[in-house]
């Protein structure tokens, strides 16, 4: 049997089942496995796949089931799945995300596995999976690249590139220290998934069932897998599900996004601003002089605006069940309340407007006020920076019940 390694974990172990919840189980009609197949197109290798899963579940001694989840087939592939002994479940809204979670709703077990129906997966041989839950995991992914990826199964791009940069985005983004993060062959406890709360439609669920897993302190395992060609067309694309994975980690990560890129662009506009005022003189470049407190007041916009996102990215990503509460998170629900944040945008527009004021007392006395070019940058500067911090707190009062 393969040896399980361990990604993360952060909660002990569960304890076995009493008798008590066994026989509730029992009574309940729940299987002990539910093997669910999203398909699309795949008469040439889905009866195959559903017989190994009824093989496997035969000779393991496990009660359970083989669920087929048809995504809008138009070849035989629910003929040869209900022929082989699946339960054949249709599901209209396509991708790869949605029929899972159809499937994953409509199973009866303690624990479920999913795969692929194109035969990259071998399901004659579960055991190790199942085994690890028995062992207190919450998730189990196969990995392929320990498991041996056979010849032809896996493109150069996908396996060079595209799956180990979407892993270390994962694991720069959650903590998740897997191997093969887009392994598609995947079991885990009906209560762990309940917990998860998944959402995407399409390729991303892979990466949205892990991030969620990480940061949710569940316990996640990895056991080396086969990965054999597969039978028939590819229904996966390369840049169009790559950017979707891309983009889910970006808008699921607001650190990453905003609040790190928010620090340095207002550290850098501060700073510029802070050296222009300082000199009365620019950058003289040749026969140019460049005044680089424009850059600096831009800079400084910039920054506030990605730190006013940050806080209603994580109201928002916290709300869901995608970040968990942080200082950021916690800033933000006092920092950007209604009545907080009119309060702040109109201090904030009153020293914008009070600078102008003084400005245009100077001009109409005229006296020789030193960087005025500077004290107007700062001036609209901050003016702006109060429009955007009051509508930043609209949306966040919004999203944070109007609070």
């Amino acid at each position: 049997m393969a040896k399980a390694t361990e990604a993360v974990a952060r909660l002990p172990a569960a304890g076995p089942e009493s008798p008590t919840s066994q026989e509730s189980k029992r009574d309940a009609g729940l299987f002990d496995v539910s093997v669910v197949i999203p398909c699309l197109d795949e008469e040439n290798s889905i009866g195959v796949c559903v017989s190994k899963a009824r093989g496997w579940l035969q000779r393991s001694g496990l009660s359970g089931e083989v669920i087929v989840v048809d995504n809008g087939s138009q070849d035989g592939s629910v003929r040869h799945a209900a022929r082989a002994g699946a339960r054949v479940i249709h599901e209209a809204r396509r991708g790869y995300g949605s029929a899972l979670l159809r499937g994953i709703a409509e199973s009866r077990s303690r624990y479920v596995v999913i795969g692929d129906g194109d035969d990259t997966y071998d399901y004659s041989n579960l055991d190790p999976f199942i085994a690890a839950l028995d062992n207190g995991a919450d998730i189990v992914v196969g990995n392929r690249y320990k498991g041996g990826i056979v010849r032809g199964a896996m493109t150069w791009s996908h396996r060079y590139i595209g799956t180990p940069i979407i892993t270390t985005l994962l694991r720069l983004c959650s903590g998740a220290r897997l191997g093969d993060s887009q392994c598609g062959l995947r079991a885990f406890t009906r209560v762990a998934f309940e917990r998860l709360e998944v959402r995407a439609p399409g390729m991303e669920f892979a990466s949205e069932m892990i991030l969620k897993a990480a940061r949710k302190g569940l316990r996640l395992v990895e056991v080396p897998i086969p990965y054999y060609p597969r039978v028939g067309e590819a229904k996966l694309r390369t840049f169009r599900d790559g950017w979707r994975h891309l983009r889910f980690l970006l808008l699921t990560t607001p650190n990453f996004l905003y609040t790190v890129p928010g620090v340095l662009l207002t550290l850098a506009g501060v700073l510029i601003l802070a050296l222009s005022l300082a000199s009365s003189r620019g950058i003289v470049i040749g026969t140019v002089e460049w005044q680089p407190v424009f850059a600096g007041s831009i800079l400084l916009v910039l920054g506030i605006n990605a730190l006013l996102f940050s806080g209603v990215a994580h109201l928002y990503t916290t709300s869901i069940g995608v970040t968990q509460p942080d200082l950021v998170y916690a800033l933000a629900s006092r920092a950007l309340r209604f009545e907080v944040v009119m309060a702040g945008a109109a201090a904030l527009i009153a020293i914008g407007v009070g600078l102008d004021i003084f400005l245009l007392a100077e001009d109409v006395s005229s006296a020789a006020v030193p960087n005025r070019l500077g004290l107007a940058a700062v001036a609209q500067a901050v003016i702006l920076s109060a429009g955007n911090f009051g509508l930043a707190g609209f949306l966040a009062s919004l999203l944070n019940g109007s609070k």
